[in-house]
C-alpha cells in the first residue's frame, strides 16, 4: 500500500514539474488517485498559475474541490473533473470568470450546480452520468446560442429543460436530442 501512494505521489510530483518546467498552460493530473488538491502544487505553480488555462482532475477519488483551488486558479478556460466523487462545487466556482467548459460528467450531483450560471464565458457543460432530480429554478440566460444553433422550434424543450427524470443516471439534458444540445453545446 505504501509503495502505491510513493507511486501516486510520484506521478503527481512528475506532471507537476513538467508544467513548470515547460511553461505549459495545462496540468494534467488524471488518473493520480488523488482523494483532494494537494496543497503543495499551489507553491509549486505559484510563479505560473496564471498561464494555466486547462486543469484536468478527471479519475480520481475527489470528494470536493476547495474554495482556494477556484481562487488561485480563476483564469481557467476548461476545468475537467469527469470521473470522481463529487456532489457540489463551492461558491467561489464564481469566480471563474473566463471557464467556458467544464466537465462534471460520472460525479454524484444529485442538484444542478446553479453557481455555474453566473460565469458569463461559459459554453459547455457536462452533467452526463449523474443522478440529476428536481427542479432547476434558475433561468437560463443569458444563454449564448451560436449562429448554427437549431430553429427556435426545436428549443421548445427548454421549458422543460429544468425536469430530468428522478433516478436515472443520464444528467439534465438527456431527453434532447443530440443536435439541439450540439446547437447548445452541451455535451451528453
Amino acid at each position: 500500500m505504501l509503495r502505491k501512494m510513493g507511486e501516486a505521489v510520484a506521478t503527481v510530483a512528475r506532471k507537476v514539474n513538467e508544467t513548470v518546467e515547460s511553461g505549459s498552460d495545462t496540468l494534467d493530473l488524471a488518473e493520480c488517485k488523488l482523494v483532494s488538491f494537494p496543497i503543495g502544487i499551489y507553491k509549486v505553480l505559484r510563479n505560473v498559475t496564471d498561464q494555466i488555462q486547462l486543469i484536468t482532475l478527471a479519475n480520481n477519488e475527489l470528494k470536493s474541490l476547495t474554495s482556494k483551488f477556484m481562487t488561485t486558479f480563476c483564469q481557467l478556460r476548461e476545468l475537467r473533473l469527469e470521473g470522481n466523487f463529487l456532489h457540489r462545487l463551492p461558491n467561489e466556482v464564481s469566480t471563474l470568470q473566463h471557464l467556458k467548459a467544464i466537465d462534471l460528467s460520472r460525479n454524484q450531483f444529485h442538484d444542478f450546480p446553479e453557481q455555474l450560471t453566473t460565469l458569463p464565458e461559459l459554453e459547455t457543460i457536462n452533467l452526463e452520468e449523474n443522478e440529476i432530480v428536481g427542479e432547476w429554478t434558475q433561468p437560463l440566460w443569458p444563454l449564448h446560442l451560436p449562429l448554427s444553433a437549431p430553429p427556435s422550434s426545436e428549443l421548445a424543450f427548454l421549458s422543460e429543460a429544468h425536469r430530468a427524470s428522478p433516478g436515472t443516471r443520464h444528467g439534465l439534458w438527456s431527453h434532447t436530442s443530440s443536435s439541439t444540445r450540439a446547437g447548445l453545446g452541451f455535451l451528453v
